[in-house]
């Protein structure tokens, strides 16, 4: 009961704060699609795959390790162990975005004109460098608050990242506007420095407060010194428990990003092939993948609280052997999923054509909303069986799926592309997340399968 209270409150939570971020964040695309154009969101979504990478490498699986090996605190309170973990993350992710936030500066001349030819998002990468150490350690501290399954940190931390992001941008923008100096996209990636900045500092001082308070007598500082930096404190052991979750799953994200990434840079020189300049090419990928992408996402909001707060709860479902409250989970998240996304389908085509030419002002966007809309369910559905997977220590499995979606998409973006343009790629978006799902949900059965749970 004390677990599904939990994944109520908490899904309840980040439910909420995800609607307002993404409220936000959409009102912020639209602002950005006026003042940039197409053309410039299609230089920004150029970086995306550089973003993705390098969070995979630095920062998310670290998050994703010390989610699970939190986990059992609020039953066991043993924050000692907790406050090891989150140090020792800390210390990783902090090192290795040190050395990718140094390597993309130093080298971002070379990333933007050979890897993601197009020179122009070299400054951009370069502020993206110096956001990275901030929202790496960041995550870390939000991962720790996920596994305790404290969501009102990470609630906090992600409202005051999009309200500092935005508002810095469009103080900026009017700031420069006033002085008939138009800014460059390059504004995006300030105002992703600024967020990062400040969620890093918000989240900082609630961990430390928490930490200060369980202590009693204790000093954090001596706390520290005691359960980490000495040799008692069994750093080594536990880091080498947080990598060796970690690194499999980092490599698999990063074989993933390395493809997302090939996806990427090849879509704009795959539609100049079909016919299209340079810029109508960039211009069409940034209204797909700037405007009408995030607005089928939108509603992933509620899906992805579900799948945050759902990794914790499998896991620790799955350590005691309760597969009933696994399969339970699964068919629940089925059929939640599935009705939501047939809802969310249903009003895309009712309304995405309008939705396109209403916010973006663009009627390429509402096509691509039309054809887009059939991707919902099993976008939905995807969502919630992959961290159900990671809860049951199947990284692996998802890696083999999310591989196998990619190849999907990446034989359209060089076959059907050139012979059909844009809509050729959409076709491939919707074959990739059938298969995935598909794929998920046969594997999601064979493990919590009664044949399983007598073995």
């Amino acid at each position: 009961m004390r677990l599904r209270n939990s994944l109520i409150k908490g899904t309840f939570i980040l439910t909420l704060t995800g609607l307002v971020s993404r409220v936000i964040g959409f009102f912020y695309r639209i602002f950005m699609s006026h003042v940039f154009g197409e053309e410039g969101m299609g230089v920004y979504q150029l970086i995306s795959p550089v973003m993705a990478l390098s969070y995979s490498i630095s920062c998310s699986t670290i998050q994703t390790a010390i989610s699970k090996f939190v986990a059992s605190e609020p039953t066991t309170h043993d924050y000692k162990t907790s406050l090891r973990v989150l140090y020792t993350g800390i210390l990783i992710s902090g090192f290795l975005s040190a050395v990718c936030s140094a390597f993309i500066y130093i080298n971002s001349n070379f990333l933007a004109e050979t890897m993601l030819m197009e020179i122009r998002c070299a400054p951009l990468l370069r502020i993206f460098a110096l956001s990275l150490p901030f929202g790496a350690l960041h995550s870390c501290i939000n991962g720790y608050y996920y596994g305790v399954q404290k969501t009102s940190v990470p609630a906090i931390t992600q409202l005051a990242e999009q309200f500092a992001r935005v508002g810095s941008v469009y103080l900026i923008y009017h700031l420069f506007y006033s002085k008939n100096n138009p800014p460059s996209i390059a504004l995006a990636l300030i105002g992703l420095l600024i967020g990062e900045v400040f969620s890093f500092i918000i989240s900082g001082v609630m961990v430390f407060i928490r930490f200060s308070t369980k202590y009693l007598g204790d000093t954090l500082v001596k706390a520290a010194s005691t359960y980490i930096v000495s040799p008692s404190g069994k750093v080594f052991t536990t880091a080498k428990q947080i990598l060796s979750l970690a690194v499999p799953l980092s490599a698999n994200r990063i074989v993933v990003n390395i493809l997302q990434s090939i996806e990427a840079v090849y879509i704009p020189s795959r539609l100049q092939l079909f016919g299209l300049s340079n810029s109508d090419a960039l211009s069409i990928y940034g209204i797909l993948s700037g405007m009408a992408l995030p607005l089928i996402l939108f509603p992933c909001a509620l899906t992805n609280s579900v799948s945050v707060l759902l990794l914790p709860i499998i896991s620790e479902a799955e350590s005691s052997k309760n597969f009933t409250k696994i399969k339970k989970a699964v068919e629940k998240s089925i059929l939640f999923c599935s009705l939501f996304g047939i809802f969310c389908t249903l009003f895309f085509l009712l309304f995405g054509k309008s939705l396109g030419n209403l916010l973006f002002d663009s009627p390429f966007a509402g096509s691509f909303i039309l054809t887009l809309s059939f991707i919902c369910p099993f976008l939905y559905i995807s969502s919630t069986m992959s961290s159900i997977l990671h809860g049951l220590g199947k990284a692996g499995t998802t890696f083999f799926c999310n591989v196998t979606g990619l190849l999907i998409r990446l034989f359209f973006v060089f076959f059907f592309i050139p012979a059909f343009g844009i809509k050729g790629y959409m076709w491939g978006l919707l074959a990739s997340e059938l298969t995935i799902t598909l794929m998920e949900i046969a594997f999601v059965k064979h493990y919590i399968h009664p044949t399983t749970q007598c073995t």
